[in-house]
């Protein structure tokens, strides 16, 4: 486990590595009743979630406040929340499924992360972060098109967009470009060599 986070690169506290460590255990156990990540993950967790995740948070030093969409199991954003406590940074959870954010509370509530949770349909919580945070990021949520179609307002008043995309991410890309002008850097991602992070900014819509 250590090695991952050394491997690539991404220094933590004792403090957060034993938070992410306690995040792990609890995955493990509430994976056999709820089943919240995909099974074939599971030898892999601090690689393809916590490790994938935490590479996020080196792309936006200066963020204070992070806007995480269909978090999930919590990756990335309460992964995030654990590892940035300690700059003060504030996350803000998006998960429609009951059971997924009845784990992410009890995950917040043993670390005490700074974390809030909504439990509603992303369409109904962005309007009112329009402004209001610095990142907003979705890892494996949708296409780089409808992405763009739900952040766009954000994106105009400045929040920066970080989206974790698979070896399709130029494709990606050149679709979102037919509707949309905007600027994008394409990053490479520490934990898959064929993988890159999307990080968007300044938008506006061709019609």
């Amino acid at each position: 486990m250590t090695s991952d986070i050394t491997a690539s690169g991404l220094n933590v506290s004792r403090e957060t590595f034993e938070k992410l460590e306690l995040l792990e255990r609890e995955l493990r156990r509430w994976q056999a009743i709820k089943n919240l990540v995909g099974p074939a993950t599971l030898d892999q967790i601090w690689e393809r979630h916590i490790v994938d995740s935490l590479q996020l948070l080196e792309l936006a030093p200066e963020a204070k406040t992070w806007l995480d969409l269909g978090s999930g199991a919590g990756f990335p954003g309460l992964v995030l929340a654990i590892a940035g406590a300690e700059r003060g940074l504030k996350v803000h959870l998006v998960e429609s499924n009951s059971r997924k954010c009845a784990f992410l509370r009890h995950i917040v509530r043993l670390t005490g992360s700074a974390t809030t949770i909504h439990e509603a349909r992303l369409e109904t919580v962005i309007p009112g972060f329009v402004a209001k945070v610095d990142v907003v990021s979705a890892r494996a949520l949708a296409s780089l098109v409808q992405l763009l179609d739900w952040t766009a307002p954000m994106l105009k008043a400045g929040t920066i967009g970080l989206f974790p995309k698979g070896r399709d991410a130029e494709i990606e890309l050149t679709e979102a470009r037919k509707k949309w002008t905007f600027e994008a850097e394409t990053l490479p991602s520490a934990t898959d060599s064929s993988a890159r992070i999307l990080r968007i900014t300044s938008i506006e819509s061709h019609s």
